[in-house]
């Protein structure tokens, strides 16, 4: 058996070496009644400001419209969550934020505004602001009074952020930067008041190799921008290209120390994939709501076609993978959250323990956004084909959700990059030491030269069975991920595809280990009976995701081994995915008529 450990020392990764029990996740079930007030009051916005709007924001003009419900958010305390108390805002724990990133993420255009401002926009002067910076911004950023962007992105440095040409430069007196550059992709960049910029600094001639990071006021000269961006989706998002010619910049405003941009921007980078992954599950929800609504209206053959087992798959299949998204999200923020509070306790401060924890848990996070953004993608995708012709009408309300979804693949870093994180990060903690991969590696390594264990198992409790089909899907990664470095060594950066097949096993590891631990939780609490669909979400879930690693580990495994290599690892990756089959369609089908019968997703 796989040792267990408390909860504070978990650590970002280790769950593809380390047993994680029931006890140790946390369960969306588990939020308090103060926690599902602020969720109902997120709702009750978009339900009385959002949705009503929806045309009227996507075809606005300017950005008068979004900055005025930014003013209404604002009012509800909506943009001050991760504000600390001491500037005005509510100082939530991560996971409460996850909660209002997930209930305002079905807001389409507006949710994308505000959570650039209360993420990437505010947050790196909440982390890395000194006390003057912070009493400066954050009460007014907090209440709405000013407005935030985030200004990353030029046109020739997208996934490589730190290429950025943007240059600052010292005035003469000392009392200045001298920004000149040009950023693209800036949401809220029409209406925002103060922007978070990244430069190089340039002295003697010389350019800094790091970005350094800048809070621009919008009343700070030489400031210009272009019209708002045509875009696919989103319309509604004031997205810009903005110039700063010669604009100055007091040297107070240096965002932390010279040269800890680029540290700045990826650590808030963490930050926004994991609440990005908890928004799509908000979406996704929303669009299943619908789906499921309209399979009950829509007749054909003078039937429902709720009543046909296609569509019924279809409505399982995006609940599914919904449930499992929403699961993995908050297992990953609670996990931060015990960090945070492990850290202070130790002595560290506020910010800098934040900081830790999410730059501990930066796999998952990086996780999370590939998986939610890929389940909303497919619950669009599938929402337009229950609708039929209607999916594609612009009157219907599956045509601006797909393609506002769409950007989500995207944002925070495409899923490609997030993908090759994943494994980057697993790999370079191994050879730090942080991460005991070799030991485990070497014993999987071991096990497939043996005679298979035939023998039955002896322990008792839920989801045994189960629980050692995860343990050899790990000991498939461990397997493919071992020979693929040996193969390659230093440069297996190079070999995308293995990479990100690599990830792809990782990435499915770990929700359906979340789904199955958040079921196994609420059958403690509630019985059995009570959550037996849940159940079947949990089977069905891990079924397919035994299929896709068994798949993804063969597609990596024939890139590389050859001979007997290659039948070896082949003979030991069809160990490692084997499961009891059973009966998917009739588990899908009472799935799906559960929503039915209620007519909205229940879970």
């Amino acid at each position: 058996m796989i040792a267990t450990e408390n909860k504070a020392s978990i650590k970002g990764g280790e769950f593809l070496i380390k047993e994680t029990s029931a006890d140790q996740v946390f369960i969306p079930e588990e939020f308090t009644e103060e926690q599902q007030m602020i969720a109902a009051t997120c709702r009750e916005f978009l339900e009385r400001e959002i949705w009503p709007r929806l045309n009227e924001i996507d075809s606005a003009k300017s950005p008068e419209l979004i900055s005025s419900l930014m003013d209404k958010a604002g009012e509800l305390g909506l943009l001050g969550t991760g504000v600390p108390e001491e500037y005005g805002g509510f100082g939530m724990s991560f996971n409460t934020s996850m909660l209002v990133a997930e209930t305002t993420g079905a807001g389409h255009s507006f949710s994308v505004a505000l959570s650039a401002h209360t993420g990437i926009g505010t947050l790196p002067i909440v982390y890395y602001g000194n006390d003057e910076q912070k009493a400066k911004y954050l009460p007014k950023l907090a209440t709405g009074e000013w407005k935030a962007a985030y200004c990353l992105t030029e046109p020739d440095s997208g996934s490589d952020a730190n290429s950025g040409k943007t240059k600052a430069k010292l005035s003469e007196d000392g009392k200045h930067y001298i920004l000149n550059g040009q950023k693209m992709w800036i949401t809220n960049g029409g209406f925002a008041d103060v922007y978070i910029v990244f430069a190089k600094i340039e002295e003697g001639g010389q350019t800094d190799k790091n970005l350094s990071a800048f809070i621009v006021e919008r009343s700070h000269e030489g400031i210009t921008m272009n019209e708002p961006e045509h875009k696919m989706g989103i319309k509604g998002s004031d997205t810009r290209q903005i110039f700063f010619n010669d604009c100055k910049v007091p040297v107070e405003n240096l965002l932390s120390e010279r040269g800890n941009g680029f540290k700045i921007a990826v650590n808030i980078l963490n930050i926004g994939r994991i609440k990005l992954g908890a928004a799509t599950v908000g979406g996704s929800k929303e669009v299943i709501n619908n789906a499921v609504r309209y399979a009950n209206e829509r007749k054909q053959f003078n039937t429902p076609i709720a009543q046909f087992g296609a569509i019924k798959h279809k409505l399982a299949e995006m609940a599914i993978k919904v449930y499992t998204s929403e699961t993995a999200s908050y297992r990953a923020g609670q996990n931060i959250d015990d960090m945070i509070e492990d850290l202070k306790e130790q002595g560290m401060n506020d910010a800098q323990a934040k900081l830790k924890a999410l730059e501990q848990f930066a796999i998952e996070c990086a996780i999370m956004k590939v998986h939610g953004s890929e389940a909303l993608d497919y619950v669009v995708d599938e929402g337009v084909q229950v609708y039929g012709g209607m999916g594609y009408s612009a009157d219907a309300p599956m045509d601006r959700a797909y393609r506002d979804a769409r950007i989500n693949r995207i944002f925070e870093g495409t899923n490609e990059i997030n993908r090759m994180l994943v494994v980057d990060m697993i790999l370079k903690r191994a050879m730090k030491g942080e991460l005991d991969l070799m030991g485990p590696a070497m014993a999987v390594g071991k096990e497939i030269m043996s005679i298979p264990d035939f023998s039955s198992d002896e322990e008792e409790g839920l989801f045994i069975a189960e629980k050692k089909v995860l343990r050899n899907l790990k000991k498939s990664v461990l397997m493919v991920a071992g020979a693929a470095v040996q193969k390659f060594m230093t440069k297996l950066s190079e070999e995308q595809e293995i990479l990100m097949s690599l990830a792809d096993m990782v990435i499915e590891i770990y929700a359906a280990e979340s789904v199955l631990l958040r079921v196994e939780k609420l059958i403690g609490i509630k019985g059995e009976e009570a959550v037996s669909l849940q159940k079947e979400m949990a089977l069905v879930y891990l079924h397919e995701a035994v299929e896709k690693i068994n798949n993804a580990g063969r597609a990596a495994i024939t890139s590389f081994a050859e001979g007997d290599e290659l039948r070896v690892m082949l003979m030991g990756l069809k160990r490692f995915t084997k499961i009891e089959p059973m009966n998917l369609k009739n588990a899908r089908r009472r799935i799906a008529e559960a929503m039915l019968a209620e007519n909205k997703y229940i879970f």
